[in-house]
């Protein structure tokens, strides 16, 4: 080869300078970002299935950031009780923090319909119907936090002391709501509310506090709340609806790409991964209580369950009248949720 070829062929330096830049900010765009330590917090148990989801998003997030975004998930309500957690987001106290906002009746009125009885089929495609369609109102209801996903507990049922088969039934009995709107259902049907976070609720069964209970099928297990109840109507009275919030400073503290990241994991794609994992852990706990000796899992007829249906309709009217008074439209509100339930196959 002689010497004009060979410098024909060779790059030049300014060319390979060039390259060397291209390079660095394509594979490490954000290493020049400030390390940002986050605080996520989770009341549930350690070996609660939606804490290795939670820890799962979190590791894709140090992934995506180059490193520079690492976390630090506190189970067990290490950061503070299950009631506060929308606060301890709001004040910095956790920077990212799992909600349950039924847990503080009118607040996020709404937010409360998803939790209407008898509403949604599935925790998959229902937590991604639920982010998908409160995302137009998450600005406004919830404006103290920067809004990261919501999504659903695979549907629940009613677990009781006695056994519950018509309406009627719960006259005179007191129930420990999973949501404020499963409370408005118990007191339309002429029973007492009993108010209690999850990891307390044993307890109140226990000694006779409450006689019964809406929780998912896995959970109580967890919680050891099949050791206190006995009857188990299998029906899909309702979901949990929760949303996981971060900090707003947290958040606006963040470089640009930093942000880019945390956005890229606030989607409803990542909500219905979440809620996919807590679900399978639910709908695998049906199959264990069904199978421990001494309990009574039942279905209701057609008949039955119509009237359960009729029954709390009056609950719909009370959820729209909060909505009425935070200056909201509950007919607009209910119809987008329908609507996006249908469009991702998760309406009952």
């Amino acid at each position: 080869m002689d010497r004009r070829h060979h410098l024909a062929t060779r790059p030049s330096t300014a060319a390979l300078a060039l390259a060397a830049v291209a390079a660095l900010a394509l594979g490490t765009a954000n290493a020049q970002d400030k390390p940002v330590a986050l605080k996520l917090s989770s009341w549930v148990p350690a070996q609660h299935a939606l804490n290795p989801a939670l820890q799962a998003w979190a590791d894709d997030i140090k992934k995506q950031s180059n490193g520079t975004i690492t976390s630090t998930l506190f189970p067990s309500e290490q950061l503070g009780k299950a009631f506060d957690h929308y606060d301890m987001a709001r004040d910095g106290i956790a920077d990212f923090s799992y909600v349950n906002p039924g847990y503080q009746p009118g607040r996020f009125p709404i937010f409360a319909a998803t939790s209407l009885p008898f509403m949604i089929s599935n925790a998959k495609a229902g937590s991604a119907a639920v982010d998908a369609w409160y995302r137009q109102y998450a600005p406004k209801e919830m404006k103290d936090v920067h809004f990261c996903f919501a999504f659903v507990h695979d549907p629940g049922a009613l677990h009781s002391t006695k056994k519950v088969v018509m309406p009627a039934d719960l006259k005179g009995m007191k129930v420990r709501p999973a949501t404020s709107t499963i409370g408005q259902m118990v007191t339309t049907l002429g029973g007492t509310n009993v108010q209690s976070s999850a990891p307390e609720a044993r307890d109140m069964l226990e000694r006779g506090v409450a006689q019964a209970i809406t929780f998912p099928w896995g959970s109580l297990n967890l919680f050891g709340i099949d050791k206190v109840v006995k009857y188990h109507m299998d029906e899909p009275l309702y979901v949990t609806p929760f949303v996981w919030v971060m900090n707003k400073d947290k958040y606006e503290s963040m470089s640009a790409a930093q942000k880019k990241v945390i956005d890229s994991h606030c989607t409803s794609e990542w909500a219905e991964k979440v809620g996919s994992a807590w679900a399978d852990f639910e709908i695998a706990g049906r199959a264990k209580i069904a199978a421990e000796p001494g309990h009574d899992v039942y279905k209701l007829t057609p008949a039955q369950l119509q009237a359960w249906r009729a029954a709390v309709e009056p609950v719909e009217v009370q959820w729209a009248d909060g909505v009425k008074k935070a200056g909201g439209d509950p007919k607009q509100a209910l119809d987008s949720l329908k609507a996006t339930l249908a469009k991702y196959k998760s309406a009952l």
